[in-house]
């Protein structure tokens, strides 16, 4: 069902500084006394930015290990990888209230905290602290990943586009790095999980210390307010949703399940680790190419359907492909889901007619999106558990592909989503 004519206008695409979604939208740009101010507010969004994957990436090359010490079953360790995936979307509507109470920056600096607190959980109380720390730290990366693109656009207004690309590099190198430098840690130190799990929460503390001048400058409060109608029942906005949520899933499955996958198949579990953090590596190429190429053309249908399949051929390769080919299969699955995280950023302002519209549907797209790929982890483990094997995985990965790839295509159209704004 198309949104009503008005809606169905074709547009210009928008310039790649339109392309971060702005969570404060009614804020005006905070004057920066210094040009150094300006720098160390640039290392701090940097350094926050990449304490946003780790609490993520440095499980899953430990999972095997973890569930080894623990007892944990598949379907046990797949509600463990689920648990924070989950918070991402429940925990992002809260994003906005805090900001409207302490301001976006003073939320972000206490926030920060509560991420390291939840790290440094999972490492304690064995089972219990590790679903209430993954608890924790997924609540954390859910309100800190609405509110710090907003921060970046407001701040850095003429350069928007330069800083989304930054942004997303950082995401993607704190991944990494977790993912790679994890168990090569735990062998550091007496071959425990425990401490290689905690270290991750000493660059969020990090990052607290760093972001420290922007909270005490920090603003307390939008001026204005706005309020967006017709959102929730336009098919477009769930077109958008949907496939935030179902690419998505597949990210999290990878970060969860990855390298216990190829562990069973053969590798040693720094092998796994490394294998992980190189095609997240990867992923900067398209992270930062893919946007670019989709607002080339047309509408963005055709990048849907490249960096989607890419993906789906980069996941069965790593599920199905001799090994010995396994790193041409991570530069594939790493190209592919680059492209589908930061086309679905895209989409967001590219459906919609103003920044008030975008931003409530970026929330959206996070809470109901990020709820949806909880999902996907937990039935990898599932299934697993059920079978006792992996073969049965790509059954998932296709079903998840071919879902998100139909909704991304109705969602690349050159259309903008039926909701208006209003000034309260």
């Amino acid at each position: 069902m198309n949104a009503p004519n008005s809606m169905n206008d074709p547009k210009p695409a928008c310039p790649p500084e339109e392309l971060l979604i702005d969570a404060e939208v009614d804020d005006e740009p905070q004057p920066k006394a210094l040009r150094g101010g300006t720098v160390l507010l640039l290392i701090g969004l940097v350094m926050v930015a990449l304490n946003l994957r780790p609490a993520l990436s440095s499980l899953a090359p430990m999972l095997n290990i973890v569930r080894e010490a623990t007892g944990l079953s598949a379907t046990g360790a797949g509600l463990l990888t689920t648990l924070p995936v989950l918070c991402l979307g429940l925990f992002a509507p809260l994003a906005p209230i805090l900001a409207r109470r302490l301001g976006s920056e003073r939320t972000v600096l206490l926030i920060l905290l509560t991420l390291a607190g939840g790290i440094v959980l999972r490492s304690l109380f064995p089972v219990a602290g590790l679903f209430v720390g993954s608890l924790v730290a997924g609540a954390s990366i859910g309100i800190i990943g609405v509110l710090l693109p907003g921060i970046v656009k407001r701040d850095f207004p003429h350069i928007a586009g330069t800083m989304t690309g930054v942004y997303t590099m950082a995401l993607c190198l704190g991944a990494a790095l977790a993912a790679g430098a994890t168990v090569p840690l735990a062998e550091l130190l007496d071959d425990t999980w425990q401490p290689a799990l905690a270290f991750w929460a000493l660059p969020a503390v990090l990052a607290a210390l760093i972001w420290l001048p922007q909270a005490r400058q920090g603003q307390h409060a939008h001026r204005q307010a706005y309020k967006v109608t017709g959102l929730w029942r336009d098919p477009l906005a769930w077109q958008v949703t949907l496939y935030m949520g179902l690419q998505s899933s597949l990210a999290y499955i990878v970060f969860g399940w990855l390298p216990s996958i190829l562990i069973d198949r053969g590798l040693s579990a720094v092998q796994a680790g490394l294998v992980l953090s190189g095609s997240v590596m990867v992923q900067l190429i398209s992270a930062l190419g893919a946007p670019w190429l989709a607002t080339r053309g047309r509408d963005q249908r055709l990048a849907v359907l490249l960096v989607m399949g890419l993906t789906l051929a980069g996941l069965l390769g790593m599920l199905y492909a001799p090994l010995s080919g396994i790193w041409g299969w991570a530069v594939v699955l790493g190209l592919g889901q680059g492209g589908t995280f930061s086309i679905a950023l895209a989409l967001i302002v590219l459906r919609s007619k103003d920044a008030h519209v975008a931003a409530n549907l970026s929330g959206m797209a996070q809470g109901v999106g990020y709820t949806l790929a909880a999902m996907g982890p937990l039935m990898v483990g599932v299934v697993h558990d059920l079978t006792k094997g992996w073969s049965a995985v790509g059954i998932i990965f296709v079903v998840i592909s071919l879902a998100a790839t139909a909704f991304g295509l109705g969602a690349g159209r050159n259309l903008y989503v039926a909701a208006r704004s209003e000034h309260l």
